[in-house]
């Protein structure tokens, strides 16, 4: 497999398109290479099935414009923080080699949600470790991200990508789900508030960008504090 910049990871297939389509779209159209690995084929899902999640994950990604995505195929609603799905995630890096990794927030609802958060920073450590899993060559990724898409209610964003431009594909890429979300006022992360979830997602967004002076935005967490080289160019006014 050619490497790529980008490698977006999900317990489940439409959580990428949630939290961070935009992002991925946007990187897309600057040149990187962008794939997206889901953890879990969604069979345990309340509405539709893993086949109709796998229909409609494909036709999101050629929305999104993705070079790759995979399906680990690990238990839904039941992913663990084991050895051995550890081992599966570390291969899957490794093969993919990106330099960045977009990884869930590490609080949610969903406890799978939660469980790919650690789960990703585990295997993105043990990826560079060579006498582990020595059948695929090391590869440790440069930087983890945390999506906070609808969960910036316990930590500020880091920073925010401006989606404006990329918005309304994301929200193409949203619909393609259309076993999931067809007629909801929730989904995933999303809160209900009594509208169209389609419309909530819009809310959020406007908000995110309102927070960088933007029209849409996505927001993300580092761990690490983030640098800066020249304060004489730092974007978002003040005032």
């Amino acid at each position: 497999m050619q490497p790529v910049d980008i490698l977006a990871i999900a317990a489940h297939r439409d959580d990428v398109e949630l939290n961070c389509g935009g992002t991925l779209i946007k990187a897309a159209r600057q040149g990187y290479r962008v794939a997206i690995l889901d953890l879990t084929q969604g069979e345990t899902g309340t509405r539709g099935s893993a086949r109709e999640r796998a229909e409609e994950a494909s036709r999101a990604a050629e929305v999104l414009g993705v070079t790759a995505r995979e399906n680990l195929g690990l238990p839904d609603a039941m992913l663990v923080n084991t050895p051995a799905s550890r081992a599966d995630l570390v291969r899957a890096i490794r093969r993919f080699a990106p330099r960045t990794v977009i990884a869930p927030s590490r609080q949610g609802n969903h406890p799978d949600h939660r469980i790919t958060a650690e789960l990703v920073r585990d295997a993105c450590f043990l990826a560079g470790i060579g006498k582990l899993e020595p059948g695929v060559p090391a590869h440790r990724p440069r930087k983890i991200l945390h999506c906070l898409t609808y969960r910036e209610d316990y930590e500020k964003p880091t920073f925010v990508v401006d989606i404006s431009g990329e918005f309304e594909l994301k929200l193409e890429a949203i619909a393609c789900y259309t076993s999931q979300f067809d007629g909801v006022i929730r989904a995933g992360e999303v809160q209900p508030n009594g509208e169209p979830l389609l419309d909530i997602v819009r809310h959020h967004a406007a908000h995110y960008g309102s927070l960088i002076r933007t029209r849409y935005g996505e927001p993300f967490l580092t761990t690490e504090t983030m640098r800066v080289d020249d304060i004489g160019t730092l974007e978002v006014a003040t005032f």
